[in-house]
């Protein structure tokens, strides 16, 4: 009984281990196709952009597979403390990762949607410092889920805030544009919608780096200030 039972708790270990393996590698997918609507969008790459909107489907089966996996382990093996809690976070995080990929496909389907109108995106606003930060926080967030790093999702929920005053900027600026000059305003409102994706990345990867913390302590700090987090972590 002693082996069976041994041999079933190491199963589990196996089956939680691929589980994180597979949520690193839908973040890695995720990632990669931001990455690419960026390069696409500002290269005015017609098949670039086509790619990412095409690849948005393999994002959202996967996240199918991951949820379906995550109920089989949960119904299988009743898994209590941290166990569950790592269980719950990869529910959760699947979730933000499939919205990511939403928010790529949209900045694909607006650049496609430039180019039909042979308008080459070269703006005076700068987007892609901003994406470049919503980036580092997502990248930050996965690193954090695999090596189960609290202070490191800390740094990723303190990052959001950047991409916050980056995204205000951008939307100032485009409304001075739309004022200035009517014509501007079709153009500016797509440029608009691809800011906000890009900072939606930035809060799916803060949502993400939430869920570690809670995974790893146990403490829920969605509604937590900064200085709150700081706190719990620090004497946790």
């Amino acid at each position: 009984m002693e082996a069976m039972s041994e041999h079933t708790y190491k199963q589990f270990d196996i089956e939680l281990e691929s589980l994180r393996t597979r949520v690193l590698q839908m973040g890695g997918l995720v990632e990669q196709q931001v990455k690419k609507a960026m390069q696409g969008l500002y290269a005015a790459d017609t098949s670039l952009l086509e790619a990412v909107v095409r690849e948005d489907a393999r994002v959202n089966q996967l996240e199918i597979e991951l949820d379906e996996a995550c109920n089989q382990v949960i119904a299988k093996r009743q898994p209590t403390a941290i166990d569950l809690r790592m269980i719950t976070t990869v529910i959760k995080a699947i979730s933000d990762l499939e919205r990511i990929g939403d928010k790529a496909h949209k900045i694909g389907r607006l650049g496609l949607a430039l180019n039909a109108q042979h308008t080459s995106f070269t703006p005076d606003v700068e987007l892609r410092h901003m994406a470049d930060l919503s980036l580092e926080m997502l990248h930050t967030a996965l690193d954090a889920f695999a090596r189960l790093n609290v202070t490191a999702a800390a740094e990723v929920v303190h990052q959001d805030e950047a991409v916050n005053v980056e995204y205000s900027s951008v939307v100032r600026q485009l409304i001075t544009y739309m004022m200035e000059d009517p014509r501007t305003i079709s153009r500016s409102l797509d440029i608009m919608s691809i800011a906000k994706a890009i900072e939606r990345v930035g809060d799916h990867a803060k949502n993400i780096a939430e869920y570690v913390i809670y995974m790893v302590k146990g403490l829920n700090v969605r509604h937590a200030t900064l200085e709150e987090i700081d706190r719990e972590i620090a004497n946790s």
